[in-house]
């Protein structure tokens, strides 16, 4: 039954929506300082939860007061009620990509870039249908540019160990990510242009200035009202970055030539496609690589050596008998797969989706239906769809080989991409139009892994965005 049936075909009792939103203001406040210092994200919706004992619920979310006008949510926290968010006949994207603000259309060349945009509206499809397009032309070269950048990301990793014992990979990743990203859709290597390699780093500003308002600097907890003011009082200002970003502007729109010739004939203009493609390269894809990447590592590294030893033997294997990596090799290797989702299920890039509902809507849980009025905003937080403990065994632990055989049934519980895993992108819809890329990606990666070396290991920590991932030793392989 859809997640979004009408009460009348619902077999379930329909209830209302629990929880509050407090006191006007303060209210929200409160919220915000729980979710981001006394409890934490994931306490914060546990306790509610079980407050509740709903899974479907009312509260805040921040940043609210003075960023956001209207910091009230429902939030859906399971695997069955966390899909209508990609049901865009019931539900709204229209700037909802950050959820209850928007970051000042400054910091996009004053365009709602295509991510901001509902699929009803033309601009929408003709900037995705554009992007799919490009993404098609680049298909043969994802393979051996990526392959190359490893190449020289694991050379940087063994400097690293010998030099120091041990290598940070969130450093080396990042670089290694925009390398890979710039040179996909420009053609050239960023050294080779006005950037430099200061790529990364103008990258990360322009994003912590638009993000900043959703997470932490980390400081400790006795300074969490400096935190507060600092991130989440006002909107951080794109000043700080304009300079910064009209360099990496004009460095793509130099560089990209081929790729902006082909916006013209979607009804694009060169300008507004330069502006798109730099939020797709740096906002979407290195964005979240840089997120990816480490969490990918850090499961595989924790898992130890049965696996990496079981990896290592599939993907030998099948390179040998297939003569080398290609897509239909990559595709026979059904663990490195069910890994690769794996990762995607325990820590997705993303954790937050947003919508708002078009019309009076009825959303199921497990156990009950709740009605949802024309006009609120939905919030979902993914992990907790993603380790929903009546869909996943052992929901909280990272299995290797979830996904093989029968396993591949849960599939359509994986949700990364803004859509299931089973579903391919649409112009109708706000799934990821590099959903294809990023997973053979991270199969890639895994593959170049073990061919290398037969096992590793890691110290992992948390970071207000993701996982800091370190390698501390490293096995080169044995037999091949």
């Amino acid at each position: 039954m859809s997640p979004s049936s009408s009460s009348s075909e619902s077999k379930l009792p329909l209830k209302p929506i629990p929880g509050d939103y407090g006191s006007p203001f303060f209210g929200a406040i409160k919220d915000r300082l729980d979710y981001f210092y006394n409890q934490g994200k994931d306490e914060f919706f546990k306790t509610r939860i079980q407050k509740h004992n709903s899974t479907v619920i009312k509260t805040n979310m921040p940043p609210g007061p003075f960023i956001a006008k209207n910091p009230h949510v429902i939030a859906v926290l399971d695997a069955v009620s966390f899909p209508i968010l990609f049901d865009t006949s019931k539900v709204e994207k229209y700037n909802v990509l950050d959820g209850t603000f928007l970051p000042s259309l400054s910091f996009t060349g004053g365009h709602r870039v295509c991510a901001y945009l509902d699929p009803s509206e033309t601009k929408h499809t003709a900037l995705k249908s554009y992007f799919m397009s490009v993404l098609a032309s680049k298909h043969s070269e994802f393979i051996p540019l990526f392959r190359s950048c490893l190449s020289q990301l694991f050379v940087s990793i063994e400097d690293g160990i010998a030099s120091h014992k041990k290598a940070n990979f969130n450093n080396l990743g990042q670089a290694m990510s925009f390398n890979y990203i710039f040179r996909l859709f420009c053609g050239k290597d960023p050294s080779e242009t006005a950037i430099g390699s200061k790529g990364p780093a103008i990258a990360d500003k322009w994003l912590a200035l638009q993000l900043g308002p959703l997470f932490t600097l980390g400081l400790p907890k006795f300074l969490k009202y400096v935190d507060d003011l600092l991130l989440h009082t006002f909107p951080l200002p794109f000043f700080l970055v304009k300079s910064d970003y009209y360099k990496l502007y004009d460095v793509f729109y130099a560089s990209s030539g081929p790729i902006l010739d082909k916006a013209e004939s979607f009804g694009v203009t060169r300008e507004e496609a330069c502006h798109n493609l730099v939020f797709l390269a740096c906002f979407s894809t290195y964005g979240g690589l840089i997120v990816w990447f480490p969490a990918l590592i850090k499961w595989v590294g924790l898992s130890g050596e049965k696996l990496h030893r079981q990896l290592a033997d599939e993907i030998r294997t099948v390179v040998k008998e297939e003569g080398g990596i290609t897509i239909q090799a990559l595709d026979k290797m059904v663990l490195t797969k069910s890994v690769v989702y794996e990762a995607f299920r325990i820590e997705p890039p993303v954790p937050f989706q947003y919508a708002k509902a078009k019309e009076d809507i009825v959303v199921e849980s497990h156990e009950a239906a709740y009605k949802i009025k024309k006009g609120e905003m939905i919030f979902g937080y993914q992990p907790f769809a993603t380790k929903d403990p009546v869909v996943f065994d052992h929901a909280e632990d990272f299995v290797g080989h979830r996904f093989v055989g029968e396993g591949e049934k849960l599939l359509k519980y994986v949700y990364w991409s803004n859509g299931r895993e089973t579903v391919d992108p649409t112009v109708e819809d706000k799934q990821c139009p590099g959903k294809d890329m990023v997973v053979l990606l991270s199969r890639l990666m895994l593959v170049e892994f073990f061919l290398r070396y037969d096992t590793f290991s890691v110290e992992t920590a948390v970071l207000p965005i993701g996982s800091s991932v370190t390698f501390t030793s490293l096995v080169k392989a044995t037999s091949i």
